[in-house]
């Protein structure tokens, strides 16, 4: 898909991978890919975000070359509120749908990114680490899983996928939502294939939530995750997200509605030795 074609862009608003983005979608042309000007007329149509050191977002055009380190992603996002987009590029694209839909959230994950990569700059040290390593993972490949049964989410943690995804199947379709955050699994979205998995971060959730609109609850989780990503004793390892087989999920895959379909140990594996992903539900 290298387009937004009328009928790509109406496949994507029906199918419940990109119900988060489905409001967004839904204000995007029918005929072209978006531009610069377009997402950022999308930013001018809703209430001003503000990156966490008090900068307003607009997306621009990537810079090229070598650059200094505050013209680089993550700082001159932090500093000047520019997000580097490159035109007719669909990551690029979702990144920019997902900060429309999950602002402060993004906000938090690139606040992160900025305080570890100035503190490596200060002390000479590696601009990786585990704190990075985890913000990258979840912007990338996260899927936020909101859940009001601890049984369920412990099911999740415990990789009991079949007990979880068939043998309690209407208790997940009405006490857990799936809700996909990482541009980089939205990109793989558009064409799903047996494997795709994303990293699930556990919030806990009233039975309520699940009886509201769908702008209401990515509002809400929204909040929810840049609270949580913005406390620093929190995310600081890839091992506090579970991993989701994503194609497991009642009603998001035609092909598991059969219950041998959740056999495949390959996709559906069992719980690592030391796992250690935990609910934060704890």
């Amino acid at each position: 898909m290298e387009n937004l074609s009328h009928m790509n862009r109406e496949l994507l608003i029906r199918s419940p991978l990109f119900e988060p983005l489905h409001c967004v979608l839904q204000r995007l042309e029918h005929d072209r890919f978006p531009t610069l000007d377009d997402l950022n007329l999308q930013l001018s149509e809703q209430a001003e975000i503000k990156l966490l050191s008090g900068k307003s977002l607009r997306f621009v055009e990537q810079g090229l070359g070598k650059l200094a380190f505050e013209s680089q992603y993550e700082p001159r996002c932090y500093l000047s509120g520019e997000v580097q987009t490159r035109e007719h590029n669909l990551h690029d694209l979702f990144n920019a749908l997902v900060w429309l839909t999950f602002p402060h959230s993004k906000a938090a994950i690139n606040a992160r990114h900025y305080r570890a990569l100035t503190q490596a700059a200060s002390s000479s040290q590696s601009q990786r680490g585990s704190v990075r390593d985890m913000a990258t993972l979840f912007d990338e490949s996260g899927v936020i899983v909101a859940c009001s049964n601890s049984h369920l989410a412990k099911l999740l943690c415990d990789f009991k996928w079949k007990e979880l995804f068939w043998s309690c199947r209407e208790d997940v379709t009405a006490q857990m939502g799936f809700y996909l955050f990482g541009h980089g699994l939205y990109e793989k979205a558009i064409q799903p294939y047996v494997g795709m998995t994303g990293q699930g971060l556990l919030l806990p959730v009233e039975v309520e939530f699940f009886t509201w609109s769908m702008s209401q609850r990515m509002q809400y989780l929204d909040e929810r995750v840049a609270e949580y990503l913005n406390d620093a004793t929190h995310c600081r390892d890839t091992r506090e997200l579970s991993p989701v087989p994503l194609l497991g999920i009642p009603g998001w895959s035609n092909v598991n509605e059969q219950k041998e379909y959740y056999d495949d140990q390959q996709y559906f594996r069992p719980v690592r030795r030391g796992n250690n992903s935990k609910s934060n539900n704890e």
